[in-house]
């Protein structure tokens, strides 16, 4: 089956609200490699996405394994390069920036990530790992004064001075996590993206991390992109939650808005696969089948070969990601305006 070309959407001006701004961002990935060493194909992980972060705001983004999450995050914050669209932190292209300017920029944004052993050194001691940001970027005049703010960035998340000599595998899963927030916000960024900070945490560390972010949001002002496949997590901490669905957002929408009137099935779906019922939203009919490979996209919308109630316009074309109520936008053919009152 023929694809129709895809187009960029990038916009033209800056969103004036946005401290991190996502405009028509994609990125490809080779599939492999075939006889002589031809590329097999590309996989289409990010797909003109579209998405911003306010100041001090959490959102959640949320999907299967393979949506591309991780990688929208990373693009956000430049740790990989876009084949297509643009990113503005606090109103300014990263891409327009030279080398110097961007590095001193990359203070304002870092990331948390989910494999807290592989993150870390295990040559080094985690307190000189800590102290690399402070390095790297000149902010400690002399070994005391990095040696004090070290220690403070410890204290912050919970562990004591002591540890600061220890090597990563002397600890447990949940601290070499706050090691990582505390190396993290050691520049005092502005925004980070938590890449799936406590999945591979047992269920009390996870309420220790999560709490953890929750009170460094409040003491130090930061905006996160909370990255994440625990839907009850993203609804208590998360003020919006964009949902992911092969490279592309599918639905966007304040948190309980999300939750209270999910417009999109495969938001519905994923809802119903919480293990709490939720009072007032009805079982939806079962989704069939998995994710179809990014490397062979079909015709209309990514989600119709799955979908309970897919039509024949579902089939033939791609949904927009329009608005259909207040900050609540849905790429959906079978949605409508009036699905979204009251929520």
């Amino acid at each position: 089956m023929s694809v129709p070309p895809r187009t960029s959407s990038v916009a033209g001006g800056p969103d004036p609200g946005a401290l991190v701004e996502g405009r028509g961002l994609s990125k490809s990935y080779p599939r492999g490699t075939g006889l002589f060493g031809v590329k097999a194909g590309l996989v289409r992980a990010v797909d003109r996405v579209d998405l911003e972060v306010r100041a001090a705001e959490t959102v959640g983004l949320v999907g299967e394994s393979g949506s591309g999450k991780s990688t929208l995050g990373r693009l956000l914050i430049r740790l990989l390069v876009p084949d297509e669209g643009l990113v503005r932190f606090d109103g300014v292209d990263l891409a327009s920036v030279r080398p110097a300017q961007l590095r001193r920029m990359r203070r304002q944004f870092q990331i948390v990530f989910q494999d807290t052993a592989g993150s870390l050194n295990p040559r080094m001691r985690v307190g000189h790992a800590v102290a690399e940001p402070l390095i790297v970027h000149d902010l400690a005049a002399t070994r005391a004064e990095r040696h004090e703010r070290v220690a403070r960035l410890f204290e912050r998340v919970g562990l004591d001075e002591a540890a600061m000599r220890r090597y990563p595998h002397e600890f447990s899963g949940g601290q070499r996590q706050r090691i990582g927030i505390a190396r993290a916000i050691a520049c005092s960024p502005r925004f980070l993206v938590a890449d799936e900070p406590v999945s591979s945490l047992d269920p009390p560390v996870q309420a220790q991390i999560v709490n953890l972010l929750t009170d460094l949001k409040d003491q130090l002002g930061l905006a996160y992109l909370f990255i994440a496949h625990d839907l009850r997590l993203v609804e208590r901490i998360c003020d919006r939650v964009a949902v992911m669905y092969l490279g592309r957002i599918v639905e966007q929408a304040r948190a309980r808005d999300l939750y209270a009137r999910p417009l999109h099935p495969y938001t519905r779906a994923l809802l119903a696969s919480t293990p709490r019922a939720r009072p007032g939203v009805p079982t939806p009919p079962a989704v069939r089948g998995e994710a179809a490979s990014a490397s062979r996209p079909e015709a209309g919308c990514p989600f119709h070969p799955r979908c309970p109630v897919a039509e024949p316009q579902c089939r033939r074309e791609e949904p927009p990601l329009v608005a259909l109520g207040p900050e609540h936008r849905v790429a959906c053919h079978l949605a409508r305006p009036e699905d979204a009152e009251g929520a």
